[in-house]
């Protein structure tokens, strides 16, 4: 058993080294055909992340971490001794479409296929042990469920690699990219009956100091913020919300200025909106 072991171990290794000699970049999968956790230098993301990751940071870790961001297309990383001990674990290799330039139409049943081949052009195609793999020249973003039975697997993402496949592959149709366009949530204005709770009666929170530096410091956190964002958004709401949420001391211009600050860093309006919300819901608001 040992012997078969290793032989498919080595197997998986040299399928890995090919297609990095073509431009994918691979990874090793292990059991449950998913990517290794991190290791315990990078657990939480305290290293700060793959440069490529949607938060970017240092990590340099030669451990196979941070899913399909590990993906690596280089032989001397997919050789060398920490990714030699996760092959002896790996049942499979994996793959970034998105940094081979392509993307994964991945049809998860016969419902999904025959959808496909009326909808779809054609192009290369991988048998899968329920549906097949449909790639395309082309990337974009990836994203789960669209229709029934169809993920879309690019940036950001991981697929197997199951074989070649048949057939010659087509550039990316606009129909597969208006399949992760979604409709946005509709933004609900910023106001005080949509916010914080409007109370009354004298409350010590109103004392314009002790108001303007909480404020103040919960425009800190969210803009000193290195990684994280969007939790880091939630957190400093709903830590806002616990103090000031019930006594009616937020006025629309405070709700304002945390908007703002976290649009700095990216956050978008719905976003903003949705954090704000959900701590509410979280504190009973």
């Amino acid at each position: 058993m040992t012997q078969l072991t290793d032989i498919r171990r080595e197997s998986t290794v040299h399928v890995a080294l090919d297609l990095a000699v073509s431009g994918v970049p691979v990874l090793p999968l292990r059991r449950g055909k998913v990517p290794f956790g991190n290791c315990p230098a990078c657990a939480d993301n305290a290293c700060g992340g793959r440069p490529n990751m949607k938060t970017s940071g240092p990590c340099l870790c030669p451990d196979v971490c941070h899913a399909w961001a590990a993906a690596t297309a280089d032989p001397s990383v997919i050789v060398s001794s920490p990714w030699r001990a996760a092959w002896r674990q790996a049942v499979c290799v994996g793959y970034h479409p998105g940094g081979a330039g392509l993307t994964v139409v991945d049809l998860d049943d016969a419902d999904a296929i025959a959808w496909a081949r009326t909808t779809l052009p054609a192009t290369r195609t991988v048998a899968t042990t329920r549906g097949e793999h449909w790639i395309y020249r082309g990337v974009m973003a990836s994203r789960n469920a669209v229709r029934s039975g169809v993920d879309i697997k690019s940036t950001m993402a991981y697929a197997r690699y199951l074989g070649p496949g048949t057939g010659a592959m087509a550039d990316l149709p606009d129909a597969v990219r208006a399949l992760a366009v979604k409709a946005p949530s509709p933004v609900r204005p910023v106001s005080l009956s949509s916010g914080a709770s409007a109370g009354g009666g004298e409350c010590p929170h109103r004392t314009p100091v002790y108001l303007e530096r909480g404020i103040a410091m919960a425009e800190h956190h969210i803009t000193a913020a290195r990684s994280a964002i969007h939790a880091t958004v939630y957190r400093t709401f709903l830590a806002v919300l616990s103090r000031h949420g019930r006594c009616g001391c937020l006025t629309d211009a405070h709700i304002e200025r945390l908007f703002t600050a976290a649009q700095t860093k990216g956050e978008t309006p719905r976003h903003c909106t949705d954090a704000w919300t959900n701590a509410r819901t979280t504190l009973g608001l």
